[in-house]
């Protein structure tokens, strides 16, 4: 008190800053974040071909230096495909500003070339393995994402093939969560040899007078000519993805025959391998033929629009214009299709697709999320399905859905299972860690169904980024209530009330304001 006798006001809060409680945890970056060639937090990550995240300007390096370096696992990633990580530097530009660290900066060429040239000195391998991948015409690995996907045998899948897709043990990609294949299942490459295959004007209007033909067997002919052709000739991707052969074979994928159907889809999926084609075939619009067959055409078929729809979602400019036109629902009903290709490579569009925010609404919206859920409990799609569940909880929309969806406590009970793939448990943690992230909800949720209990079993055992994830999770379920922070309700201490107010609840009692 003064000694002219009034009151002083004198008001203490005991409670626990958050920032500096999550700050010991903040302030290194997550590994995913960084680049596995120069250590450093990626400025413009993008997805190679073979499914890890790299600095664009270090997989720049690397390709003009000739220089594929070796990964942890012994591997060897594949630069012959780049796709811009848009989720990822969302992500990586989140944490900079929760972590109030500076967001990083565009990589210097000249810095990263020292980096990579320090890096070939001290590699034990050959010339020709340092040049494999990054010559003029690289090879695309036909790998699909490690989650339970696997490559074809060299063999172009039809009805009456008695080939079987190889089983193999795939390496875990260093960035599982954005794993891709560029190739759909339905496409496999053939080791036979071809003589180069030019299409000449006068052999294009040949082609395109035979597609038009009112027998119906000179159009099988030519389309099967065209399938081998695109399937093991790369030139003749190129040289035969014309707009006018284009709208011929738009009118051929929509024929009622099956084998023009067929051929004529099949077609499509091989020239959309081309990465240049894809824009192409988009534009010319094909897309919508495709769904058509999704919806309602011929089994084989159906396997092959998939596998196109597919393809074409790997190109940027082409994912908002296949959702515009509709193939959000056909693809997420093909997922219930009694072919498992078909349901592959529905669920990697999908994937691809909700890469970008419209599309996630547009597929919340369409109730997608319980779809995946019970897609989930029933074991279906196990990998795939959490892909896209990754994407669903980026928006405000997806993660409330999930959250009022129980999907806290279908994530839970698949970790309590044996899970064959570790990939797939890491995207479960995942899918839990973007639920959990900015949401009191979650923490409820999880604690009535005791997540923590599966949590430390992923913190002991799992992989390097699934223990980080846990680790994170823990610590916010353990976190006391009167860490969260405090709000002061000023008016009511100063109209002499005693309430004040937590975050996400208020509290009424005792406080802690002096007079």
């Amino acid at each position: 008190m003064g000694g002219n006798g009034k009151h002083r006001w004198k008001i203490s809060f005991h409670s626990k800053s958050s920032s500096s409680s999550s700050s010991s945890f903040v302030s290194q970056p997550p590994v995913e974040f960084l680049c596995p060639i120069s250590g450093s937090l990626m400025f413009e990550p993008v997805i190679v071909s073979s499914g890890q995240t790299f600095e664009g300007t270090c997989v720049q390096v690397c390709r003009d230096l000739s220089f594929v370096p070796s990964l942890p696992d012994g591997t060897f990633p594949d630069f012959s495909v780049l796709i811009p990580n848009s989720a990822l530097k969302s992500s990586i530009l989140t944490w900079c500003k929760t972590a109030n660290s500076p967001p990083p900066n565009p990589p210097d060429y000249l810095a990263i070339q020292s980096i990579v040239r320090s890096r070939m000195k001290h590699h034990s391998d050959s010339e020709s393995d340092l040049l494999r991948g990054v010559g003029d015409k690289p090879r695309v690995l036909f790998s699909h994402a490690a989650t339970e996907i696997n490559p074809r045998v060299d063999h172009f899948y039809s009805s009456s093939s008695s080939q079987d897709s190889v089983i193999a043990n795939v390496t875990v990609p260093a960035t599982p969560l954005l794993p891709f294949a560029t190739r759909p299942s339905c496409f496999s490459n053939s080791d036979d040899s071809s003589s180069e295959f030019e299409a000449s004007v006068s052999e294009e209007s040949q082609l395109i007078t035979q597609l038009k033909s009112a027998d119906v067997y000179d159009q099988e002919q030519v389309l099967i000519s065209l399938r081998k052709k695109t399937r093991i000739n790369e030139e003749s991707r190129v040289s035969l993805c014309t707009p006018n052969l284009l709208i011929a074979l738009k009118s051929s994928i929509s024929s009622k025959y099956s084998d023009v159907q067929v051929n004529a889809a099949a077609t499509i999926v091989n020239l959309s391998l081309h990465k240049p084609n894809k824009v192409k075939i988009v534009r010319a619009g094909i897309v919508p033929s495709l769904i058509d067959i999704l919806k309602g055409g011929l089994p084989e078929s159906q396997e092959h629009a998939a596998g196109a729809l597919f393809s074409l979602s790997l190109e940027d400019d082409n994912k908002t214009a296949i959702g515009v036109l509709g193939a959000l629902p056909p693809l997420l009903h093909a997922l219930r299709s009694d072919s498992e290709r078909t349901r592959n490579d529905s669920a990697l569009a999908l994937y691809h697709l909700s890469l970008i925010q419209t599309n996630r609404v547009k597929l919340v919206k369409l109730g997608a999320v319980s779809t995946l859920l019970t897609l989930l409990k029933r074991g279906e799609l196990l990998g795939r399905v959490l892909l896209v569940m990754c994407n669903l909880a980026l928006c405000a929309e997806g993660k409330s859905t999930m959250l009022d969806s129980n999907a806290v406590e279908c994530l839970v009970q698949i970790l309590r299972t044996e899970l064959e793939s570790e990939s797939t448990r890491e995207n479960c943690v995942a899918v839990l860690y973007s639920l959990s992230s900015g949401s009191l909800r979650f923490k409820g949720l999880a604690r009535e169904v005791r997540a923590a209990e599966v949590l430390r079993v992923v913190e002991e055992n799992g992989s390097e980024r699934g223990r980080e994830k846990a680790k994170r999770m823990l610590m916010m379920l353990r976190e006391r209530d009167e860490e969260a922070g405090e709000e002061v309700d000023w008016e009511g201490v100063l109209e002499g009330g005693l309430s004040r107010y937590r975050v996400g609840r208020k509290v009424t009692g005792p406080n802690s304001t002096q007079f």
